[in-house]
């Protein structure tokens, strides 16, 4: 995509703090970290959202997670992170092209668990809850 930022990182366009790579997916230091070691793991094809990708290239973006995850706490003098995607514009993706944040966390720094997100949580039923899990299971 001629556009995206995260492409044009990935092509050696725009310039970045690589923490790692591998044939299918790059790490880098977030530019607008919301904690220090904050990183992007991006694949390096585009895909705006999870479900679009290649499987080869979802295992190469969730191995750099798990191989980089445990460096970057430790970095960050940290035991904790959050690892979370938004995927799609309404979840609060900002650059339409999938990437997984890994942010060192750490006790009082503000932010709080992903239930913390959301205001207006459902209250479902039993029933609503059967009626979901089948809709899913159909697909």
């Amino acid at each position: 995509m001629p556009d995206c930022v995260f492409c044009k990182i990935v092509a050696g366009q725009i310039p970045a703090k690589v923490v790692r790579q591998n044939a299918r997916a790059m790490a880098f230091l977030d530019a607008f970290p919301l904690a220090s070691g904050h990183t992007l793991v991006v694949p390096k094809s585009h895909y705006a959202k999870v479900q679009d990708m290649e499987k080869e290239d979802a295992a190469a973006v969730f191995a750099l997670v798990h191989e980089i995850t445990k460096a970057i706490e430790s970095a960050a003098d940290t035991t904790a992170s959050t690892i979370a995607i938004h995927n799609g514009s309404e979840a609060g993706q900002e650059v339409p092209h999938v990437h997984v944040h890994i942010i060192p966390r750490r006790q009082g720094d503000g932010a709080g668990p992903v239930h913390s997100m959301f205001k207006n949580r459902p209250k479902l039923s039993a029933e609503e809850m059967d009626a979901v899990l089948g809709k899913i299971m159909r697909q």
